[in-house]
């Protein structure tokens, strides 16, 4: 007969430990003389469906127990353990029925022993206190019982679910994996269980990255699990899940040498095996679980070692293989801690008993008695003084909680113990068998190496000896302008020998702006984080100033231009060129407040910008996280829009001098056409340069290769426009280039006054008018008065005409004249005769002429001077001669 079938056969409520018919006279004469001590032994009698039953299976383990306790020496063999069952069903209601009729109908109880079912144990323990009574339960792992606060008097010689937890953390940072992840099902104690590991995890500074729970489809939480770089994944759900689980892992890719799952031990067989719920085969679900290590609790100790029985763990497997065989029932994995529960149990009222009657014994009192609560209060702290090594190892309890000994196993196509966790000294051992499916252990997450975009070093070596070029060129010209200071053609608008022009400025202006080349090209790889700092605000100051230096140098100059040749005044101009120097000084000054303000205020700090992870391309579990270092500050675009507006405006403005200096004449003054020209490429360049480099802000190397040479050919364009055209004069013919040059000059300016005179306002012109004429209307009445004095006297008309000759001025004016005059010198007394009448108009009308012709334009203002007066007269004479000179004769 079975142990079951025995144990059906028996009353119901209350009875002793049942063991085969054999046996019971064995155990009886065993229990002779010795005191028995009750135990209450609540356990489940009926398998659950589909499944074994548990109490029949541990039924041989607590036999052996009770028969090794037998046969020890004393004080143990003096006690007796007398084991009354009740059967709880694994149902609430019966359950504390069976339990209150036990306590109501039995004996007094010393200790509850067992307790498997979690919501019947919990009901039961947290009920204890009020009984005076400990329990321990050999088979209840729920973390919620753990709770000393609601089950103060519960003890289990098994692990909780907790205790894997320091376990799995030891494990964690033996391999150096401190970021994991957690998937856990929504059923049963695993949220209990999962509330406590993120506590130990954030104990030991373990990075939680992700929780994810589920309660039927896990496939979504894997998801996001992967899409989280989760590559330590502790999971938390029982068989049935499990295979959803792995085939959702399986389909994902989620396995292999760059994941690693913890997992539970669970110790059906062929638990893998695919059901109706899971589109995976048997083939993909192990392939899905290859490599996977799983943690629980020993359940039966591997160490050679003799226990508290006088026995090795190895030695009581054997007797109990055996005794199970004859009773013919199925092994059961709990049967290790239902025997070193019997010892716990023996041993603790062992102690408990010999403590009460050495008391009894030497006790003043002669009916000595002890009350139930403090019997109870004495066999809790004789259970928590427990200390012994049985066949699952050392038995000692912290709280209530046994500390114990945690296991790994790994699938290996079949499960390989791989080391194991002592609870007690927190040692982890591991063992030369695990395998991992990569080459190595897998990281906890994918390894991002930070990769900085940097210039690349052949270019910026490349356009570093093309700067310098231009530097080499800057310096050429500079060389030119100082060794040919005293030429004219250089000269030209310079008033001062000592600073020759304003040339000397703009080429300052463009080495400065080629300088800051070097400058925009230094990045993180070449320098500092602090030196890189540094370099923003100096490569800032260094272009600003350039651009001033050379356009403000150049604007300087065309405005001295401007100020000389529109002039209206004609006031003398004398505009040096230290006052021009004094111009560019002020436009640096504008410049300088700015960038003090700028760096005052909102100073530019270098920034760092991270872009998308990239996978490594060799297949590795590496990601490369690109960044890209910026100069920038909290007002980037408020601050550049200042420059922009100002260097905008300075630009108009050389435009303007450039547009109202087009038509200046000479041409070694007039650069409006190469400022144009500079405006134009500058501008241009800068659009161009301005629009790229934001377009390619990712870019570092396009980047820097647009600045560098838009401020190349900007600097370029601009000196070559200067000094070019100088060095192609001088080459040609430097001596005739330099006397054409100066009477280019010389010529110029004399049109350029005398279109500045011609352009003179009207009331000048009528005031210098009218003092011309009040002057030659007072010499005409004096000649009024000798014409008078000429007609009186033919004499004196005789002599004007001898000094003055203006008969002979006509007729070499004028052919119509008579050569011979037919009168006669008798017939000079007829004052009307046509020969006296032709020499007065002769001598009068030139003199009317010269008189009043200034007054109505006939004479230009140049030829009204005193010194060319005779020559007009002469002039004018004849003229007048030729106009009169057919008169008729009977005028």
């Amino acid at each position: 007969m079975t142990v079951g079938a025995l144990l059906r056969s028996l009353p119901p409520l209350l009875h002793l430990v049942s063991v085969p018919l054999g046996w019971a006279a064995a155990l009886g004469h065993l229990c002779s003389g010795r005191h028995p001590l009750p135990i209450l032994w609540i356990m489940p009698q009926t398998a659950e469906p589909g499944g074994s039953n548990l109490t029949e299976a541990l039924l041989p383990a607590v036999q052996l127990a009770l028969q090794h306790l037998s046969r020890q020496p004393a004080p143990l063999r003096n006690y007796q353990l007398q084991l009354h069952f009740a059967d709880t069903q694994c149902d609430n209601a019966k359950g504390l029925k069976a339990f209150y009729d036990a306590l109501f109908y039995g004996p007094k109880y010393f200790i509850v022993f067992g307790g498997l079912c979690p919501s019947v144990t919990s009901i039961i323990a947290e009920s204890l206190q009020g009984w005076n009574l400990v329990q321990l339960s050999f088979a209840a792992t729920t973390a919620s019982l753990a709770d000393k606060k609601k089950y103060p008097n519960f003890f289990r010689i098994i692990p909780s679910d907790n205790a894997v937890n320091p376990a799995l953390v030891k494990f964690l940072k033996r391999y150096g994996w401190n970021r994991v992840g957690t998937l856990t099902q929504e059923v049963q104690s695993f949220p209990v269980v999962q509330k406590d590991l993120i506590k130990q995890l954030e104990k030991a500074n373990i990075q939680i990255a992700l929780t994810e729970t589920f309660s039927q489809d896990p496939c979504e939480s894997i998801r996001n699990l992967k899409v989280n770089d989760v590559k330590i994944i502790i999971g938390q759900f029982d068989e049935l899940s499990a295979t959803k689980v792995l085939c959702c892992t399986y389909h994902l890719n989620m396995f292999g040498g760059r994941y690693q799952w913890l997992i539970p031990d669970w110790h059906q067989e062929s638990w893998w095996s695919p059901s109706g719920l899971v589109n995976c085969s048997s083939q993909s679900l192990l392939k899905a679980m290859e490599g996977s290590i799983s943690v629980d609790y020993e359940t039966l100790s591997a160490k050679q070692i003799r226990g508290v029985s006088g026995r090795s763990p190895q030695e009581y497997q054997r007797e109990y293989d055996k005794w199970r065989e004859e009773a013919g029932v199925e092994s059961s994995r709990l049967h290790g801690f239902a025997y070193d529960g019997i010892w716990t149990v023996a041993k603790t009222l062992t102690r408990v008993m010999e403590v009460v009657r050495h008391k009894e014994r030497y006790s003043i009192h002669q009916n000595f008695t002890i009350s139930q609560k403090e019997l109870g209060q004495m066999v809790f702290e004789a259970m928590n003084e427990t200390n012994f090594f049985g066949v699952t190892g050392q038995v000692l309890f912290k709280d209530g909680e046994r500390i114990g000994t945690m296991q790994f196993t790994q699938i290996q196509g079949k499960k390989v113990k791989i080391g194991e966790y002592n609870s007690i000294t927190d040692v982890l051992e591991l063992n030369r068998k695990i395998r991992f499916p990569g080459t190595a252990p897998p990281r906890d997450q994918t390894l991002v190496r930070p990769q900085r975009k940097e210039i690349n070093v052949l270019l910026y070596c490349i356009l570093s000896s093309v700067t310098i070029l231009g530097m080499l060129m800057a310096s050429a010209f500079l060389i030119f302008n100082i060794k040919n200071r005293s030429h004219r053609h250089i000269l030209t608008i310079s008033t001062e020998t000592v600073i020759p022009n304003m040339n000397n400025l703009i080429i300052l202006g463009g080495m400065l702006s080629y300088s800051s080349i070097f400058f925009f090209g230094l990045d993180g790889s070449f320098v500092s984080e602090e030196v890189f700092e540094t370099l923003c605000t100096v490569r800032t100051w260094i272009l600003t100033f350039g651009y001033t230096l050379a356009f403000g140098a150049m604007f300087a100059k065309t405005w001295r231009v401007h100020a000389i040749f529109k002039n209206v005044k004609l006031k003398k101009t004398a505009i040096r060129d230290l006052r021009l120097v004094a111009v560019v000084g002020g436009l640096l000054l504008i410049d300088l407040c700015i960038l003090i303000s700028w760096q005052a205020i909102d100073p530019l700090r270098r920034t760092v910008e991270v872009f998308s992870l990239e996978l490594d391309p060799l297949g590795e579990d590496i990601a490369l996280r690109p960044f890209l270092e910026h100069c920038e500050n909290t007002h980037m675009t408020t601050w550049l829009a200042i420059i922009y507006v100002y260097k905008g405006f300075l630009m108009l403005f050389g435009c303007f001098l450039a547009w109202e200096t087009r038509n200046v004449s000479i041409p070694a003054l007039n650069d409006s056409c190469y400022i144009g020209m500079s405006v134009y490429n500058v501008g241009i360049m800068c659009i161009i340069g301005a629009s790229v480099s934001y377009m390619t802000r990712d870019q570092p190397n396009v980047q820097f290769c647009v600045v560098a040479l838009v401020i190349f050919f900007s600097s370029t364009v601009t000196l070559c426009l200067v000094f070019v055209p100088k060095l192609i004069t001088m080459r040609r013919d430097p001596d005739s280039a330099t006397q054409s040059a100066w009477y280019q000059l010389t010529q110029g300016i004399k049109r350029d006054v005398e279109d500045t005179q011609r352009r003179s306002s009207i009331t000048s012109v009528v005031q210098t008018s009218s003092s011309r004429l009040y002057s030659l209307q007072t010499e005409n009445q004096g000649l009024r008065r000798r014409v008078m004095e000429v007609n009186k006297s033919p004499a004196l008309i005789g002599w004007f005409e001898s000094n003055m000759d203006f008969g002979a001025l006509g007729r070499n004016k004028c052919r119509t004249l008579p050569q011979n005059s037919r009168t006669s010198r008798n017939g000079a007394k007829d004052i009307n005769s046509p020969e006296q009448l032709q020499r007065r108009l002769s001598l009068q009308l030139p003199i009317l002429h010269h008189a009043y012709l200034p007054s109505i334009g006939g004479v230009d203002a140049s030829s009204a001077s005193p010194s060319n007066s005779t020559s007009s007269l002469s002039k004018h004479a004849a003229m007048a001669t030729c106009s009169y000179s057919h008169v008729p004769t009977r005028l």
